[in-house]
């Protein structure tokens, strides 16, 4: 799986960050790509809670995140598949100076492969999969502080 990690700090707490970035309901707000919430089923967001969701139509499609790690006040691991990736993404919380570092990591796999695959992966895939994430985590911060 070939990883790619984006780090922002935002001027409130870890609880503050904690609280928004696990209520799926704010997600159209902040997470690229994603048209609708399409269910959260308990113990969302512990170990074994699952998220559909739906993107735009250029976007991802149907997307399922099912939490394998939880901790709180620390974070989460999930579990991502759509049409074209399995992936395992990552948010952390570490309480700074500052206020919160928010951490988001994402290990991904793409599941269409060809003899190109490598290639483009190297050339256009990771490159939009950071700044779908760094996105992400600017609109987040937006929320966070009223926006």
């Amino acid at each position: 799986m070939r990883p790619v990690r984006v780090v922002h700090t935002f001027a409130v707490s870890v609880s503050e960050a904690e609280l928004c970035w696990y209520d799926t309901g704010r997600w159209p707000g902040w997470v690229d790509g994603l048209d609708a919430v399409l269910e959260t089923r308990a113990p969302w967001p512990q170990v074994g809670g699952v998220v559909r969701w739906e993107s735009g139509p250029a976007g991802r499609g149907r997307v399922v995140e099912t939490v394998i790690d939880y901790t709180p006040a620390d974070g989460q691991t999930v579990q991502v598949s759509d049409d074209t990736v399995t992936a395992r993404q990552s948010v952390s919380f570490t309480a700074v100076p500052a206020g919160v570092e928010v951490t988001l990591e994402l290990e991904y796999r793409i599941t269409r492969r060809s003899p190109l695959t490598p290639l483009v992966d190297v050339l256009f895939v990771r490159r939009a999969m950071t700044q779908s994430l760094g996105r992400s985590l600017e609109r987040f911060g937006l929320r966070l502080s009223g926006g």
